[in-house]
């Protein structure tokens, strides 16, 4: 760390909701290849329009949902609604991470616990965490996270409904399909936002749409349960950070955001800032995790029962 903090200070602190979020400002940022694979065409867009073997039926399909999208968007059926937030912090203990009530940073409003990386590597590369991508407090430098819930899905459920009393199960399941691609567009096309204007550590960024699916940018936004950072009960927190609620968004018991069709997720700016898997990790952070979380060692076993190195 330099004596320079790494990125600047967001254009506000504290939260923003983006209610009733135009719909076609997000069609762009659609990444078409995800909605063929739900219907187990598996070929990347656009290519996929002229394979010999998938074109014809990935072309009816395309044109089924340009159609369907248009009767969203003219219709005004699916609603979509945000909410963003950035808060001061630092780290300690090289994996706690204390979000802090103002600039003064004397008072933390909560902590959020990253999971370290502990597979053998290579000889010069680091088992990452991502509180390694946060100024430590020791460096006396000002650094921030930030945060964000997405949803293009208020609505769908009637929508749903009338297609399932017409018997329209292709309908159903391309209206489901439709509504996931737009919450991960309204993700992208915000995250973009936030780079360009909202925290504006990219003013100058200019990419396309294919550098925006291939991820040329600066930062990344982890949502927890992504393979770096496993652990679901961290949307807790940062529900709870976010108000989320004032979206429309909640968690259910098993973590599942609803609506559906939504996206949530941390922002880290830094220029190093990636994405990593996790991979296994041994009883002594699990035990450290929950012990330092506040909770039952077995839950957290639970939610982490894919990445232990051991049996539990």
């Amino acid at each position: 760390w330099g004596a320079q903090p790494p990125v600047p200070r967001p254009s506000f602190l504290g939260t923003r909701v983006f209610d009733d979020y135009p719909l076609a400002e997000l069609v762009p940022y659609i990444d078409w290849t995800p909605f063929f694979h739900t219907w187990e065409l598996r070929a990347a867009y656009p290519r996929i329009l002229t394979d010999a073997t998938l074109g014809p039926a990935a072309r009816a399909l395309f044109a089924d949902a340009q159609t369907m999208l248009a009767e969203i968007i003219d219709q005004q059926l699916l609603t979509a609604r945000a909410v963003v937030g950035f808060w001061p912090v630092n780290t300690t203990d090289a994996d706690t991470i204390h979000v802090y009530a103002d600039e003064y940073r004397q008072t933390e409003t909560t902590r959020l616990y990253t999971l370290r990386q502990q597979g053998l590597k290579a000889p010069g590369l680091p088992n990452l965490a991502f509180a390694d991508f946060l100024a430590p407090a020791e460096t006396g430098l000002p650094d921030y996270l930030g945060g964000f819930a997405v949803t293009a899905g208020h609505g769908l459920d009637a929508l749903v409904a009338k297609f399932q009393a017409d018997h329209d199960e292709y309908r159903v399941i391309l209206a489901k399909a439709l509504a996931d691609r737009l919450a991960e567009a309204f993700a992208e096309r915000l995250h973009e936002r936030v780079r360009q204007e909202l925290w504006g550590y990219a003013p100058a960024e200019h990419l396309t749409g294919d550098d925006l699916i291939q991820e040329k940018y600066q930062g990344v936004r982890p949502a927890p349960g992504y393979p770096g950072c496993p652990d679901h009960t961290g949307k807790i927190t940062l529900f709870e950070l976010l108000d989320a609620t004032r979206a429309g968004i909640t968690l259910t018991e098993s973590l599942a955001m609803q609506p559906a069709a939504a996206v949530s997720g941390f922002y880290y700016a830094h220029p190093q800032s990636r994405y990593f898997g996790l991979g296994r990790i041994g009883r002594d952070q699990v035990e450290d995790i929950a012990a330092r979380k506040g909770m039952e060692f077995t839950e957290l076993e639970r939610w982490l029962a894919p990445n232990l190195n051991y049996e539990a």
